[in-house]
């Protein structure tokens, strides 16, 4: 179920993602007002493993689950977030996310992303800063 936003708290939220933050303002306003908010229900399933992924969901209320074959890996709560490779590459999910209780979220579609985030190449660079971030902090040193 979709409800109303508070376009500035959704900007505040979208500017603590790392993904976001160095984004500027007018970009985080442009994908707040496309973001819509989605309530689930406890226990309902947000995403599933292996489904295409088109959608990236930041937890505003309530707490999710995220589970690989079926085992919980990881509980989110409010400021956390799910879905952002999604939002780059659209690949499968890698694990299912399920309300472990009523919870809310900020859902942003990759499409919608793209055509704010695309023509920016300022953006660009703080998206690939981030992502080359990620990648080095995952990634183990080489051994000597």
């Amino acid at each position: 179920m979709s409800t109303p936003m508070d376009q500035d708290a959704v900007i505040k939220q979208l500017s603590a993602v790392p993904l976001f933050s160095g984004l500027n303002k007018k970009l985080l306003h442009t994908l707040a007002a496309t973001a819509t908010d989605r309530t689930y229900s406890p226990g309902e399933v947000i995403v599933r493993q292996d489904e295409k992924a088109v959608r990236f969901y930041l937890v505003t209320e309530g707490k999710v689950e995220v589970e690989r074959g079926g085992k919980v890996v990881a509980s989110l709560g409010p400021g956390q977030y799910f879905g952002e490779m999604a939002l780059l590459d659209e690949e499968p999910r890698t694990a299912s996310v399920k309300a472990a209780s009523k919870a809310r979220c900020v859902v942003l579609y990759s499409w919608e992303f793209w055509s704010s985030v695309g023509k920016d190449p300022e953006a660009m660079r703080s998206l690939l800063r981030e992502t080359v971030r990620r990648l080095r902090s995952s990634t183990p040193a080489p051994e000597d």
